[in-house]
This record gives C-alpha cells, structure tokens and sequence, in this order.
C-alpha cells in the first residue's frame, strides 16, 4: 500500500516535518511493508521557510538581527534557495508563537522588522523575494514595513507617525518618493495562507483580529483606521487599480495590500509549496493521503495546506484523512475529507495534547491506521 503524509505544522508543538515521522511511524508498525512517502507541507505560514529550504538543494539560511513585533531587537533568518531568491517567513520576524497570550494586542506591535529584513537582504544584493505570509502578531497594513523601507508618514500636524498598530488612527499623508530606491529593482511574490481582503467582515480586523488580541469593540476603528490608511496609501502611490478588495489583500493583517501595492504578485502559499515537492505527483500514485495541523475549521478549505492537499487528492480519487489536534465545523470539512480526527477526545484533553503531543499524534494515528 503506497502512502503519502503531508501535515502541517500543529502551531507551537510539532513541526511539519516531525508530524510527517510521527504518521509514517504509526504507518509502517502496522504495515510493514508500505511505502510511505513524507511530503510535510506549509502554507505561507509557520514552517514555510524550512520546508522550502528542505525541499531545494543547496538552499541556505542567514542570520539578521531586527525588530519584532514588540519593537524589541530579536534574532531570525531568511533563507536562499536557487542562490538568488530570498525566503521571509513573516512568523519568524512578527509571529504569534513569539508573543505570550498576555502581550497579543494589534495595537502595540509592528512590522517595522520586516522592512529591515528587506533592506538587510537588499545590502546583500538580493532583488528576488519570496515572502511566507502568515502567522503574524499583526493588524497594521504593512504600515511598519513601510517605515522601515523608507516612506515618510505623517500625522495631521506633520509630526512622523509611530510604527505601531495604533498609530494607524493618526495617518494623515504619505509619501513614497523616499522609499528605498532599489525596490524598484526587486520582485516580490508573497505565498499566503489566506485569501481575503483588507477591509469589512471579511477583511484582515474582523476575521483575524481577535485571534491576536483586539477586542469586539475594537474592531470597527481599526477597520476604519486601515480604510483610511489603505486609500492614503494608493493615492500615493500613483496606481489606478486599487488592491484593497484583491485576493490575499487582508493577509498577515493587511501587510499582503503593503505589498500589492508595491507591484507584489499574489499566490497561494499551499500551492506554491506543493508545486515545489512535487506533491501532486506523489499523490497521484498513492493509495491513501494523510494530512493535519493544530486546529482544522472552515479556513482550512480557504487556503490552508491540508485544503490544498485535500484538493490534490480529490482530483485523484484518492482517499485522504484529516488528523489535527483540534477539528471544528465537522460538517464543511466532511465535504473535503474522507474521514477527519482530533487528537482531544475522551481521555485527552486539550492540555495534554499540547504538553505531549507526540505521543497524543502516535497515539491517534495508531487508532486512525488500525481502521485501515
């Protein structure tokens, strides 16, 4: 029997790659003799730049130094694949797993660190850019980055605005013209996780905002504070066809617009990562697919890897089961999925799973393979 495994990463506990072993183990101690092929997969969120550089000979990783999501100086790197195109994964610069629960609040942090990684890979002549969008502790529209790069943002009485989320409420002009002047000379493709767009109930705020912090009665200003910024933003930027409602728009809290705007090309992280490891081929040949992450719901269709993978499988007929940590709204997913397991039920809970969670997948994946 030809297996393939293709999770995600389950969000702060395994990575894609140590879900991948755990599958294949479970696979292989009840058939011996199958063949399973690990494919660990990434969106655009957490595990993209690893999985990209596992994936292509000869990549590497660099290390910079920048400003997090708080607006204090942390270690990360970028990587190099091809030895000329530069990998940003945003969760490693302004991730949610780098922030406690207590500190999660889209007013107070930034992108500011990801213009300095711009600028760092640009110092090392570097003009082709991959950037990873998802994961991120943010809801600034990209306001932050802009700074970093270079553009000149002023409050109502021409005093610079902060580089926060907050201080979206006191953007009143922007200009471009001093943006760093070798972007003109560097291409961006951002890989994302999401497909929505920058405003309204289903834009970055509304839908995404309070996983990292804002609450309910915060929402709407902050909405109508990124509206205001986003039509500032294009009218000074020159450009006729506006990007607020485009796909992938309202990713990483708006810094997917920041980017459209500065000419970036849109794709969907799974895909291009699948395209990357051959998935579709693997899986074309293979009798049955597993996939997963920390917690599958109704975005897993709307852009997620397992929705890709998914997607993969049912163009081939090929039986494909879900198994992440948590799974809601069973009923959209069943459309998706063969069959779809979490590792929470009777005799484990939510703490445990997190504390052990190796265990917790062997443990599940033994029940799912015994089925087989």
């Amino acid at each position: 029997m030809n297996f393939v495994v293709a999770p995600d990463s389950f969000k702060g506990t395994l990575t894609q790659v140590e879900a991948a072993r755990i599958m294949k183990e479970a696979i292989v101690q009840k058939h011996t003799d199958a063949k399973v092929t690990m494919k660990p997969m990434a969106d655009g969120g957490e595990g993209t730049l690893d999985t990209l550089l596992a994936s292509i000979p000869n990549s590497k990783k660099i290390s910079c130094e920048v400003t997090g999501p708080l607006g204090k100086k942390i270690k990360t790197n970028i990587g190099v694949i091809n030895d000329e195109t530069v990998v940003i994964e945003i969760a490693t610069i302004v991730g949610l797993p780098l922030l406690p629960d207590y500190l999660k609040n889209p007013y107070q942090t930034t992108t500011y660190g990801v213009g300095e990684v711009i600028k760092f890979a640009l110092d090392q002549s570097y003009r082709k850019f991959i950037i990873g969008l998802g994961g991120s502790a943010t809801n600034d529209g990209g306001l932050g980055m802009l700074l970093a790069l270079g553009a000149s943002i002023k409050t109502k009485d021409g005093t610079p605005v902060g580089i926060f989320g907050a201080d979206l409420l006191d953007v009143h002009t922007i200009n471009l013209d001093t943006l760093d002047h070798r972007l003109k000379q560097a291409t961006f493709i951002i890989a994302s996780d999401v497909a929505n767009e920058l405003l309204g109930d289903n834009g970055a705020t509304y839908v995404f905002g309070p996983q990292k912090g804002l609450k309910q009665e915060q929402l709407c200003e902050m909405d109508v504070a990124m509206a205001k910024f986003a039509h500032t933003l294009e009218q000074a930027s020159g450009i006729t066809d506006s990007k607020i409602y485009r796909k992938g728009s309202g990713s990483a809290g708006g810094l997917g617009f920041a980017y459209l705007v500065l000419g970036a090309r849109y794709t969907s992280g799974a895909q291009l990562i699948a395209a990357t490891i051959n998935l579709e081929q693997s899986i074309s040949e293979a009798n049955l697919v597993i996939t997963g992450e920390g917690k599958s719901d109704h975005q897993t269709i709307n852009g997620k890897a397992p929705g890709y993978v998914a997607e993969l499988a049912n163009k081939y007929n090929v039986p494909v089961i879900l198994v992440s940590g948590r799974v809601d709204k069973q009923s959209i997913l069943d459309q998706y999925f063969t069959a779809s397991y979490q590792l929470i039920d009777e005799t484990v809970d939510l703490h445990q799973a997190m504390k052990q969670p190796r265990a917790s997948l062997l443990r599940k994946m033994k029940q799912v393979i015994a089925n087989i």
